[in-house]
């Protein structure tokens, strides 16, 4: 893709990075010639992922992570500095999803993943720009590369909560965007929607619509999908790594605050 495409000598931080999305774009990045580093809470299948990266010759770590606790952001942003010489790539991947109608919401379980989508995302951004802003401990600049979901562009039933933090990441990162520009950080900040994959969580999430009755099977409700993809069929993990080490290179260097979808036009 050129040299523009390279991320050679880049360091980069991957939230959720232990499975699914997020190893493939930990993988992504590595291949493309960055550090990185994999923080996650599930500690011994993210030194397993972390592991398996460095075999292909990339040096990848590892760093235990509750997005949730600003403490361990503190910690966390030290250790990537330490671990791989700096810091101006951070992914904000760590997620989770509440499948449920809005007639049976569970406010304590809700709150739970607004914290983990939203408030942990914000943590990311805030340690992000301390860090690689002028006068930050790794100073020069970087990418900010969030998260969001289609979810955020459709109307889908049973996932009401899960849309509304989904389309708050949309709206934080233009947020952030503007600011990180107003104040000079030299941070651009964009993030991506990725359109449903069989990863483990976009499976649970056809099975819990079918549990909720919106749906008679799980074939059927992939199926209901697929049928609004105008590509005619579901995301796959690497498409989506692929954007993000898009929007983390130079190759979008004048590109700040937008969404990019990966989802076959589904949101369009």
């Amino acid at each position: 893709m050129g040299d523009r495409f390279s991320l050679a000598g880049r360091k980069a931080l991957v939230t959720g990075g232990a499975r699914g999305i997020g190893a493939s774009i930990a993988e992504a990045l590595a291949n493309s010639g960055a550090d990185v580093v994999i923080g996650d809470i599930a500690e011994d299948l993210g030194r397993e992922t972390a592991g398996k990266l460095s075999q292909g010759g990339a040096k990848v770590g590892f760093v235990k992570l509750d997005v949730t606790d600003e403490a361990q952001w503190e910690n966390v942003v030290a250790s990537v500095i330490s671990q791989i010489g700096g810091y101006d790539i951070l992914v904000n991947n760590a997620g989770a999803e509440v499948t449920a109608l809005i007639s049976d919401i569970d406010p304590v379980t809700v709150r739970r993943m607004f914290d983990i989508n939203n408030v942990g995302m914000l943590l990311g951004i805030k340690h992000a720009f301390r860090a690689m802003r002028p006068g930050g401990p790794a100073g020069n600049g970087g990418a900010i590369v969030n998260i969001s979901s289609v979810s955020a562009n459709i109307v889908f039933p049973g996932i009401a909560a899960y849309s509304g933090t989904k389309s708050a990441v949309d709206r934080i990162t233009r947020v952030a965007a503007a600011e990180a520009g107003k104040l000079g950080y030299g941070i651009r900040v964009n993030c991506v929607y990725p359109g449903l994959i069989a990863t483990e969580m976009g499976v649970q999430l056809a099975q819990d619509v079918v549990r909720l009755g919106l749906f008679p099977d799980v074939d059927t409700a992939l199926g209901t999908v697929v049928a609004l993809t105008p590509l005619g069929r579901l995301a796959e993990v690497e498409e989506v790594a692929d954007a993000v080490t898009f929007l983390a290179s130079n190759g979008s260097k004048f590109v700040t605050g937008v969404g990019l979808p990966v989802d076959g036009g589904m949101g369009s």
